[in-house]
């Protein structure tokens, strides 16, 4: 009767250049303005701040998050899944993964940015701890959409990650 068995078996591991045309298939789902493979494959070649994870299962890729890692801070870049397999908490799960990759880092905070219309994206946000931190006014260029910035600080005891 649950939706887990599915979720069971999912597993995370770092994006690679071959991934590509898998993450621009759910890009396109996902954003009105999705980034191009070489947006992508430039992160993954030349960003030494880049950090992306792919989320798989029996099926192939399912879902992918990048963020950037600066002295102490991590920035989401973006985070998407399939959009056949939404409503399925799959992407709290890729969420939490990647605010347990930024602890490993020695992240102490992550940010996001949200259309202030996602109510839906927020709520997931919100449930991992993320607050609102203030606007970046027409921060989205297809719409001029304002963002919310979002904060949550990085605790390994709610990332998960369990001491020694």
């Amino acid at each position: 009767m649950s939706s887990g068995t599915q979720q069971s078996a999912v597993m995370f591991r770092a994006m690679r250049i071959t991934d590509v045309p898998d993450i621009i298939a759910i890009e396109r789902e996902a954003f009105t303005t999705p980034w191009t493979a070489e947006a992508f494959i430039n992160e993954l070649t030349h960003n030494h701040f880049a950090r992306y994870i792919v989320m798989e299962d029996h099926t192939g890729i399912i879902g992918y998050g990048g963020m950037w890692t600066i002295i102490d801070e991590a920035h989401v870049t973006n985070i998407a899944v399939r959009h056949d397999r939404r409503g399925m908490g799959l992407g709290e799960k890729l969420l939490q993964r990647q605010m347990e990759s930024a602890a490993e880092y020695g992240m102490q905070r992550m940010t996001l940015e949200v259309r202030v219309s996602n109510d839906r994206a927020q709520r997931l946000y919100e449930r991992l701890g993320f607050e609102p931190a203030g606007i970046r006014p027409g921060y989205y260029s297809d719409n001029n959409e304002d963002a919310l910035i979002m904060w949550v600080e990085l605790d390994a005891s709610k990332t998960g990650e369990q001491p020694g």
